[in-house]
């Protein structure tokens, strides 16, 4: 594949990409002004018909990068097509439910028509998407191939398919899902593939697969320093110094929103018992939930209704939550991916963050495996009142002597006897006179 581009533009204005009049005018209702980094380099490439595949890490902008080049190729078509001409597809309902609405609102002042497929939703409502000369299709890849049980012709004039956050889509095992997607798209189309990293296996083999002489744009390294987002760990003895850690940073650590990680559904559900037991505004999500519920809770957060959330690794993709300047990790996540996608939730868009770790003595090794992929070093606190006993690993002994220490004094060692072996007929002359043989 070939490199990333050796420059980066000078775009200053979004006006330089030569936009639609009518997209420019939602830019600047959304309060867009400067192109980020990804959407300069990204958006041009796109107008050209390029494949991409393009790692930018969360919060850099994304989705704008090829939303507005979408809608671009679309308004450019003197006459509307019949049938979808750009399918994203997405790992979770979260992701796809907010890429739909930046999408409502790049197209407010024109007449293009956007669709919303994921699991939990009225399924008849879908079709009605799917048959109905919906321009942009937004969806999850197991719900599309529910479709494909009744229809699978849907995506044979799709001109533009877009694959965001593939990684995670891989992780959650869509591999086969995803190609088989691919399978009844037109084979003419172009193909842009995002995702957070390029160190991911999955993602080089699948875009070999689905994509023709991609350009890489490579916006980011898996060991980005994330400047904006101070990290600290916070040492915890046992699973209830946790709670009552977490408790005092909800109450008295300043922000707007929380965020709180939970490993599994069981955990989450009892942080949120705790939590709401101590009297604050708390919601929480996980993949077991009801979609009517999960929309019902993103709403009362992004109100300010509620100011917590606690979560699983659901919600560590996609979630873009403006005041979310808190993130705790109350589990250790299982590896340093995991860990960039969660704190990835706060300090976006050049606002600080802060993000704190709890971690016990069963999470060390789990905790220091991530600073060294991360190449950094977390700020260590304690909490006044709620300091712990435990401190961390013990530093391990020199095996060798230390310089100028004094030699203990060895026990004395035991004389070692030789074993004489003794013959039997010698043991029958012991205390007998030997008779002198006479010389020859």
């Amino acid at each position: 594949m070939p490199n990333s581009p050796s420059t980066t533009s000078t775009t200053a204005t979004f006006s330089e990409f030569n936009l639609d009049h009518r997209l420019l005018k939602a830019i600047e209702k959304m309060g867009f002004t400067t192109p980020k980094p990804v959407q300069q380099q990204a958006i041009p490439l796109t107008l050209e018909h390029k494949d991409l595949l393009v790692s930018a890490e969360t919060g850099s902008g994304k989705t704008v990068a090829y939303l507005l080049p979408a809608l671009q190729q679309l308004l450019a078509v003197p006459a509307k097509p019949p049938r979808i001409q750009v399918l994203i597809l997405c790992p979770t309902r979260e992701l796809a439910q907010q890429i739909f609405q930046q999408s409502q609102q790049l197209c407010e002042f024109t007449a293009l028509k956007t669709g919303l497929i994921t699991g939990g939703s009225d399924f008849k409502k879908q079709q009605a998407l799917l048959n109905n000369n919906t321009d942009i299709i937004i969806a999850t890849p197991g719900r599309v191939l529910e479709h494909f049980q009744i229809e699978n012709a849907y995506f044979q004039s799709l001109r533009l398919l877009i694959l965001d956050e593939a990684d995670r889509m891989l992780d959650m095992g869509f591999s086969d899902d995803v190609l088989a997607i691919v399978e009844q798209c037109n084979k003419q189309r172009q193909t842009l593939l995002f995702s957070a990293t390029l160190r991911h296996f999955g993602v080089i083999k699948i875009a070999d697969k689905m994509l023709k002489s991609p350009r890489v744009l490579s916006l980011n390294t898996i060991h980005d320093g994330h400047d904006n987002i101070t990290q600290q760990l916070v040492l915890a003895d046992d699973h209830d110094h946790k709670l009552k850690l977490l408790a005092w940073l909800l109450e008295h650590e300043p922000h707007e929103k929380a965020l709180v990680f939970a490993n599994t559904r069981l955990r989450a559900e009892e942080l949120y018992n705790a939590v709401r037991g101590v009297g604050l505004r708390a919601g929480l999500l996980h993949g077991e939930i009801d979609q009517k519920d999960r929309n019902r809770t993103m709403f009362l957060l992004r109100e300010g209704t509620i100011n917590t959330l606690i979560a699983t690794d659901l919600a560590a993709r996609g979630l873009d939550i403006k005041g979310i300047n808190l993130v705790i990790n109350f589990d250790i996540p299982r590896n340093g991916i995991d860990y960039i996608h969660r704190i990835g939730r706060t300090g976006r868009a050049d606002e600080q963050g802060t993000t704190i770790a709890l971690v016990k003595h069963t999470e060390w090794n789990l905790m220091a495996g991530i600073e060294r992929f991360l190449k950094q070093d977390f700020i260590r606190r304690t909490l006044k009142g709620l300091e712990g006993s435990y401190q961390g690993p013990k530093k391990l002994k020199s095996s060798g002597k230390a310089a100028g220490s004094k030699d203990k004094k060895e026990p004395a060692k035991k004389a070692v006897v030789k074993k004489v072996k003794v013959r039997e007929r010698d043991r029958k002359n012991i205390g007998k006179r030997r008779t002198p043989t006479k010389a020859g």
